[in-house]
């Protein structure tokens, strides 16, 4: 009698997420959950680096002739990527960069709501500046503590990281559209380090003013490069002084004709760094950005279920309905040093472990975390 196969239906997943892992070496050797402090860098950005510095290489100021032209191509694929104007994105080494700039063009003595403890290069430039400052709490009533601070304090502005690096709390934009229509003349400035490129992104749609983010996290970019996108109607709030050369539309502008944008650019632009974030942000568009954003949605919901049920997470996380893909877990430096024993890397952030979960990762891997923490905890 013949054997009939009966077919064994697998998970979906779009074919070139099956394979991706072959395009990140790093992830041979460990079990690598720090993304939320460096993004393994894919293969085919690294093998463009090197074609790029080869033509520089070989025919200088000749390649180099063409570098304004890629530099708006780049431009242009950022503004693809977050539903923005290309007008109202800059190129920038580093989001700290961008942020001083705005700082230093905002008024002296506003009023300015932070969050305590949110990223050190978000509070310290507003802390060491003569700006009257207050703050919010952040915890599992995030939004809550926003909206009591506005009320009491009255601030001009509020500055903010999307998601916080110590915990994972993501703020939730629906209230940032509702804060902004009870307080339209509140600016709004924000981080998104943490957040883009975990997810689908309208700047067009979010009430945000002033966005900018370092590209070497989850957009898997390397150093060197980042953005900030400016809405036209926060313009009038914001009076930038840096300035250069580059900051010119052509060799006869004055510098009185120097567009709002441009003084965040006001040297020379490295088409290789931010080369790397066009075709990092390119590789991502081609495994799909949807494909991605459901994988990171998938893992983090199988991860805080189980950090969940081993008692791992505090209050902060644990009550709030939305996570981003970073958690901090209960756990000392020993802990630390048993998942290093394991190669699992991480970091132990805020007196706990901070571990980050990117589309590269697999649900093995989550076992495998699990594993591990129940034999140590």
């Amino acid at each position: 009698m013949r054997l009939v196969k009966i077919p064994i239906f697998h998970r979906f997943e779009h074919p070139l997420m099956e394979d991706l892992r072959k395009h990140f070496p790093a992830l041979e050797s460990c079990i690598y959950l720090n993304t939320a402090s460096n993004g393994v860098i894919p293969k085919p950005v690294i093998e463009w680096r090197r074609q790029h510095d080869l033509d520089l290489m070989n025919h200088a100021s000749v390649f180099r002739d063409k570098h304004k032209l890629h530099i708006e191509q780049i431009r242009q694929k950022v503004a693809d990527f977050f539903d923005a104007s290309p007008d109202e994105i800059a190129l920038v080494p580093n989001v700290s960069f961008a942020i001083n700039t705005v700082l230093e063009g905002l008024p002296k003595g506003q009023k300015v709501l932070l969050l305590k403890d949110d990223y050190p290069s978000i509070n310290w430039p507003v802390e060491t500046r003569d700006f009257d400052v207050c703050y919010a709490e952040i915890d599992e009533n995030l939004e809550k503590n926003i909206e009591a601070a506005v009320a009491k304090h009255k601030p001009d502005v509020f500055m903010f990281s999307i998601v916080q690096w110590l915990s994972g709390i993501k703020i939730d934009f629906e209230f940032l559209k509702g804060l902004k229509d009870k307080h339209p003349n509140l600016l709004l400035i924000a981080d998104g380090t943490q957040y883009l490129g975990t997810e689908n992104f309208s700047f067009a749609d979010n009430a945000i003013d002033v966005l900018g983010a370092s590209a070497y996290k989850w957009l898997t970019a390397g150093y060197g490069n980042g953005f900030i996108m400016v809405k036209e109607s926060a313009r009038e709030r914001i009076f930038p002084k840096t300035i250069g050369f580059n900051s010119a539309e052509k060799f006869e502008s004055l510098a009185t004709e120097t567009t709002f944008m441009k003084h965040f650019e006001p040297g020379h632009q490295d088409t290789l760094n931010y080369g790397s974030l066009e075709q990092a942000m390119l590789f991502q568009e081609k495994l799909g950005n949807d494909n991605i954003y459901q994988k990171i949605a998938s893992l983090s919901a199988k991860a805080k279920g189980h950090f969940t049920e081993m008692g791992l997470l505090k209050n902060d996380t644990l009550l709030r309905e939305k996570h981003s893909s970073i958690f901090n877990l209960k756990g000392d430096r020993e802990l630390f040093k048993k998942l290093q024993e394991y190669d699992i890397i991480c970091s132990p952030r805020g007196g706990g472990i901070r571990v980050s979960f990117h589309y590269y990762n697999t649900e093995e891997e989550i076992d495998k975390l699990i594993g591990v923490l129940s034999r140590c905890v």
